[in-house]
């Protein structure tokens, strides 16, 4: 992980093979998200990679079955990593206190699609496509999130095609559907990204949080239910010092200063 001012960098970083997730990979991201929540000067990350892919998937070679559990059979040994090490890299993510950005570079195909959008703001480079091989290649469901993710972006409907028919699906044509927010040329995609990371860092210090919990709400809420939540988020963060800070940088005519609250 590398620093820029309080924005941290995560990368992922094994190019030669298209930064597919071996169980190494997932040990140290999920290390890496860990120590970001644990961080109290860290105010966003960005989350990218390197080389021309931001991650091939599961790394389906070199993910045998673990020393000690030959007695599990393939899925078993699966599911039991997956619950004890990759999912909670996806709700490490969702539940960071600050804001993520995702940078994609090239590919973005079956697990590495959870990883990406399980950041708050998700910016693709012109090159980068998604690809879900899991049904019509390797008879699976998608993972790590991906159902979720994409039925919340997309529908059920568009998020049920891309699934059946493997078919990749291009940044410029994912911006338009809303799976990500800005398509970019790639030679400026680690730049951009960078500036949204460090705009999201001015932000009040929980934003991230209850944007993410609000709108979570809203997708099992009726309207009703909706109004009587956001009254309620309301009567607390009202009474917050970031309140009234931006109130004062409203009546000053200026931009408030969030960070100095939590400095």
């Amino acid at each position: 992980m590398q620093r820029d001012g309080d924005v941290a960098v995560i990368t992922l970083d094994n190019p030669g093979r298209r930064n597919a997730l071996s169980r190494d990979m997932q040990h140290g991201l999920r290390a890496l998200v860990d120590e970001v929540g644990a961080a109290r000067d860290i105010r966003a990350v960005l989350l990218t990679a390197a080389g021309n892919a931001f991650c091939a998937g599961a790394d389906l070679a070199g993910n045998a079955i673990p020393e000690g559990q030959e007695h599990l059979s393939r899925g078993e040994a699966t599911q039991k990593v997956m619950e004890e090490l990759s999912n909670p890299i996806i709700t490490g993510l969702r539940e960071l206190p600050v804001p993520v950005v995702s940078a994609l570079p090239g590919a973005v195909a079956g697990a590495g699609i959870g990883i990406a959008l399980a950041a708050d703001v998700v910016i693709a480079a012109r090159s980068a496509y998604f690809y879900l091989p899991f049904i019509p290649k390797l008879g699976i469901v998608p993972d790590l999130g991906t159902t979720w993710f994409l039925q919340q972006l997309v529908g059920r409907g568009r998020a049920t095609a891309l699934t059946l028919l493997g078919e990749r699906l291009g940044a410029e044509k994912a911006e338009q559907w809303g799976i990500v927010w800005a398509c970019v040329d790639d030679a400026v995609l680690q730049d951009e990204a960078m500036k949204v990371a460090r705009q999201l860092a001015r932000l009040p210090a929980h934003a991230a949080l209850e944007t993410r919990r609000a709108y979570e709400a809203a997708s099992r809420n009726d309207l009703r239910a909706q109004l009587h939540y956001e009254a309620e988020r309301q009567r607390e963060l009202l009474d917050r010092p970031e309140f009234a800070e931006g109130v004062r940088a409203f009546l000053e005519k200026r931009e408030p200063d969030f960070r100095r609250l939590t400095a």
